[in-house]
């Protein structure tokens, strides 16, 4: 229940990654919480922990696509 409490609070979070430090901590945050929700899907089934999961990736990606984009550069 943790993670799922952690996971919601997250998606709710308004994300001003100003800087590569906060995009780097929130991706390594995002990371642990899908891999976290992922061991309790294996064992229940819940359909409603791999929506938030899905959700949890769409702003991985794009936290990633920004960094990347800042390492490039």
């Amino acid at each position: 229940m943790e993670f799922i409490e952690k996971a919601l609070e997250f998606e709710k979070r308004k994300l001003t990654l100003k800087s590569t430090n906060d995009r780097i901590l929130a991706s390594k945050e995002l990371k642990s919480l899908i891999l976290g929700l992922n061991e309790i899907y294996k064992k229940t089934k819940n359909p409603e922990l791999m929506d938030i999961m899905k959700r949890l990736t769409v702003i991985k990606r794009k936290v990633e696509k920004r960094l990347k984009l800042r390492i490039t550069i």
